[in-house]
């Protein structure tokens, strides 16, 4: 079936809700909210209006910016080009060290703008950005509003990203295939009750998420920002990193970021050099090819698994490297995953 772009008089409302009595159940999110009239879900800005699933945020744009799609970070995607990055308000999650929570962690639209579609699209083309990036907040909370924008961009040869938390249902996962072309998804640890009691999400979701993706085709990398005394014990890293290798694949690339102080966590360190270099060495113990710190000064730089060539050189989130070949190492002309061009 084509999928298209929603009518200018019907945009706000989505089709990704059932009816079960007399509310609506939200399939955005596994959080399946069930909605009485003008009940609002977790999230806090999907809503029941008269017995249809209205997205609060379509079109009402909280952060607008150009970054670098290192900055995602997306590593394997489209290397030292531009994304034109964008978020609304509210979030599925509820993460006590959010370092945008001023805008996920309300609801309040004061300071949100109105844009649409086509002119987020316009904006992308004039600036020369290769990609739109659906982040700051949980993109899917608002994935009506970035399927119509992700649409159009397709229509002009522009690629679309997700930087999620993990929590898109298989309803939505299904319409993303030929919309979406890259994910960054979040794994904050391997432990159900640190997902469920601190952070409101799902670990279980996560995972699912993640095995879905892979098996859509859709381009993935993860990030796990490593908080001191929560998630960087050798065992909790021990198994994302092995759950990346064995039920993704060894290839997909892992993000390991520093943790600071922020929201409502100010009593802990930042997450120390060290703990970071733990991780990698557990990740490679693990089999992962492809593994970057974030948050600390180190370059990130891409080897190819064949022959140990240096491919891609980073400093900060600009490329100062870039010998690959159409995607290939050029001394053993292995293929390299991702996606480069």
């Amino acid at each position: 079936m084509t999928k298209t772009i929603t009518p200018v008089e019907e945009r706000g409302y989505s089709d990704f809700y059932r009816k079960e009595g007399d509310r609506i159940v939200c399939e955005l999110c596994r959080h399946y909210c069930k909605l009485k009239e003008g009940q609002v879900g977790i999230c806090g800005v999907n809503a029941n209006e008269g017995g249809r699933l209205k997205t609060l945020v379509y079109g009402k744009v909280s952060a607008l910016n150009i970054d670098p799609i290192e900055k995602k970070p997306l590593y394997h995607f489209l290397p030292g080009t531009f994304a034109l990055s964008l978020g609304t308000v509210g979030c599925n999650f509820q993460c006590p060290f959010c370092q945008n929570w001023q805008i996920s962690q309300t609801k309040d639209l004061s300071g949100s703008y109105d844009v649409t579609p086509e002119q987020i699209v316009a904006l992308a083309i004039e600036k020369g950005c290769k990609s739109i990036a659906y982040t700051y907040n949980e993109p899917t909370i608002f994935y009506p509003f970035a399927r119509d924008v992700a649409l159009l961009a397709k229509e002009h040869g522009i690629k679309n990203v997700f930087v999620s938390n993990g929590l898109e249902t298989p309803e939505v996962i299904e319409d993303m295939k030929g919309i979406i072309d890259g994910f960054n998804i979040d794994i904050k640890g391997f432990n159900p009750e640190y997902y469920k009691k601190t952070l409101k999400g799902s670990l279980e979701g996560v995972l699912d998420t993640l095995k879905r993706l892979k098996e859509g085709g859709f381009w993935v990398e993860c990030t796990t920002l490593i908080v001191p005394g929560d998630n960087d014990s050798d065992e909790e890293l021990t198994k994302i990193a092995e759950f990346i290798a064995k039920e993704l694949d060894p290839y997909t690339p892992w993000h390991i970021s520093a943790f600071h102080p922020d929201y409502k966590v100010n009593d802990k360190l930042p997450t120390p050099l060290e703990t970071l270099q733990r991780a990698e060495r557990i990740g490679r113990e693990a089999g992962l090819a492809y593994i970057y710190m974030g948050n600390v000064p180190t370059d990130g730089i891409t080897n190819c698994p064949g022959c140990g060539l240096e491919l891609i050189v980073r400093r900060g989130y600009h490329v100062t490297k870039n010998v690959l070949e159409n995607g290939h190492c050029p001394a053993c002309h292995r293929a390299i995953e991702g996606v480069w061009s």
